[in-house]
């Protein structure tokens, strides 16, 4: 939850398997057309249908994801298999407190989305399962800064 002028609204995110951010939405309600809303337009950024999802046990993913995609594909409701997910929000927590919030709704969707961006374009990461080199990452991580510099300047 991220507060937006003084009220709590709700951050829709996706992950994969390796941590890497599928998409992301901020809402002003956390129901069912939300939760429909975010599986409908995850599915076409995607283009497939995963073969297992993760959510937490509130009742509008249920009924959002069924409605979606069917009941193929496995939906695990855990409180403990949710906690990849969980995790991912912590660098956009760690930036929204000394914040104290936001004003405006359409200032705060476009920064939790250009936020997890940016994240998710500088986050070097083993990929799946393999260890990386701290020096290696290191190298990743400084390239795709740079590259990401003279693509500002420009």
């Amino acid at each position: 939850y991220i507060k937006v002028s003084g009220r709590w609204r709700y951050l829709y995110r996706a992950i994969d398997r390796d941590g890497n951010l599928l998409d992301s939405m901020l809402s002003e309600y956390r129901d069912k057309h939300a939760a429909r809303r975010f599986s409908r337009r995850l599915l076409d950024s995607a283009g497939q249908k995963p073969l297992r999802l993760t959510t937490d046990r509130h009742p509008a993913c249920t009924k959002a994801i069924r409605g979606v995609v069917g009941r193929k594909v496995l939906h695990r409701q855990n409180q403990y298999l949710n906690n990849r997910m969980e995790q991912s929000h912590r660098p956009i927590k760690q930036r929204y407190y000394p914040m104290l919030g936001f004003r405006n709704f359409e200032s705060a969707s476009r920064f939790c989305t250009a936020f997890d961006e940016l994240c998710n374009y500088l986050r070097v990461s083993p990929t799946h399962g393999k260890h990386v080199p701290a020096s290696h990452r290191r190298e990743l991580f400084s390239g795709r800064w740079s590259a990401l510099m003279t693509e500002l300047a420009a």
